[in-house]
């Protein structure tokens, strides 16, 4: 069992940025994939970035490519989301979730542990 708590939202101007973190119980966080998700009001939760157990591997969205880094800190049970160049798009309430699979991180249905989210305002 993973529990996952999320900090670091809040409200920023555009062009200004954030960082999320996640952090995660429990002894076996390094066996762990690590994904975001973002879910704006009245639409489906969409996948952001995910990074494989060792940090070996980071994936991302189109949507976000070039503007958030996601890393982690196996020592630390942490995760993060480094979010540059913010958007009033990218305001979503954000997710992070925890996986042992390998494969199609990129699908919340890969995913079996979620935390509770933490609200990212961007205002134009």
């Amino acid at each position: 069992q993973v529990q996952l708590v999320e900090s670091g939202g809040g409200l920023v101007q555009a062009g200004g940025s954030l960082r999320l973190s996640c952090a995660a119980s429990g002894r076996t966080f390094s066996s762990y994939a690590m994904g975001w998700f973002r879910q704006a009001p009245g639409k489906e939760r969409l996948f952001v970035a995910a990074i494989s157990a060792s940090g070996g591997s980071t994936y991302y969205a189109d949507s976000v490519k070039g503007r958030f880094t996601i890393s982690r800190d196996n020592a630390k049970n942490t995760v993060y989301l480094q979010m540059n160049s913010l958007k009033p798009e990218d305001t979503a309430v954000y997710y992070c979730a925890a996986t042992l699979k390998t494969i199609i991180l990129r699908s919340r249905l890969a995913y079996d542990y979620w935390g509770q989210g933490t609200q990212v305002t961007v205002s134009s």
